[in-house]
């Protein structure tokens, strides 16, 4: 912690969301303002959109904004949103004390951010947002959203419940993390393992006022498995359970097929087989994915490309 009056940056990932920019920019603007005057932050504080490979006029309305305290960074592709975060982090690095990480569409609430910075000022290196509210969200997503944390802590995974990516960190936790080559990253199971001393803020999370969701029940499934094969080798301990379980299964199909030849009952019983071959086939296969999945993520770790590459700055 310092001493003196900490410079902010507050980070945020653009994927098409031209509709709401000059929404979240007011608003934020007015924010930094606000902590500016209280003497929560310093003078030179600032935002920072990470244009992720937009297909709309996202970094059209960011080049156009003309506020010094604005930065902007434009990847030169849509590399996903935890290598857009990583983009703004590592860009700025050692230029800020603490940082923020929000989602550009303000659904996190941004008055949280006064309590982040007071949990910062009073020891804290890391502080996470968290939701204690999900009556906005519809019962299956509720259940959903329980599901994925849960699963997550039960497959070993380090991670805050109902913690997304809104955050804030200091100049050297940030430093730490940057020691992370992952080529699959997983944010919220990263930051739980650094250590320093954390705390927790909570808060309502708002309905998205414009635009619409970057992350449908298709790719939140995705995401979950990409977290948990990152994080974690209990996938493969249970495919070894399943094995196990098999084999003892087998063994005792053999003893019946053995007991019935003796006792001379051996007519024909394709549909036996067919349930054992279809069994051992199922398993088979699903082993063999599991196990895949986890020599894919070695590939890509060992070809060491570029986790995102920057096409052009703006201010930073």
């Amino acid at each position: 912690m310092d001493l003196k009056t900490p410079q902010l940056a507050i980070i945020l990932p653009c994927y098409n969301e031209e509709t709401i920019l000059d929404y979240s920019k007011s608003h934020l603007l007015k924010k930094l303002t606000y902590l500016m005057d209280e003497k929560k932050i310093s003078a030179d504080s600032k935002l920072c959109f990470v244009d992720d490979g937009s297909k709309d006029d996202t970094w059209k309305i960011l080049d156009s904004y003309k506020e010094k305290s604005i930065i902007a960074i434009k990847l030169a592709n849509n590399f996903g949103h935890q290598f857009a975060l990583l983009a703004g982090l590592d860009t700025l690095k050692n230029n800020f004390d603490i940082y923020i990480t929000i989602d550009v569409d303000l659904q996190d609430d941004i008055d949280c951010i006064d309590k982040m910075i007071d949990a910062y000022d009073n020891g804290d290196d890391i502080v996470y947002g968290v939701r204690n509210d999900r009556q906005n969200d519809t019962y299956f997503k509720r259940k959903t959203a329980t599901l994925f944390y849960d699963l997550m802590l039960r497959m070993g995974v380090k991670s805050i419940k109902h913690h997304a990516d809104f955050r804030l960190i200091s100049n050297k936790v940030l430093l730490e993390f940057l020691k992370f080559k992952e080529s699959h990253l997983f944010l919220r199971g990263i930051f739980p393992e650094i250590g320093f001393k954390q705390g927790v803020v909570y808060y309502k999370r708002k309905e998205r006022s414009l635009g619409e969701s970057k992350y449908p029940l298709k790719k939140m499934l995705a995401f979950a498995w990409d977290g948990i094969t990152s994080f974690s080798n209990k996938p493969l301990k249970i495919v070894l359970y399943i094995g196990v379980f098999s084999i003892i299964l087998s063994f005792f199909l053999t003893l019946y097929a053995l007991i019935q030849l003796l006792i001379g009952n051996v007519v024909s019983g394709w549909t036996s087989i067919l349930i054992a071959v279809v069994f051992f086939g199922g398993i088979q296969t699903l082993a063999i994915g599991v196990i895949g999945e986890y020599i894919g993520k070695i590939y890509y770790q060992v070809k060491g490309r570029p986790r995102y590459i920057i096409e052009k700055l703006k201010n930073a």
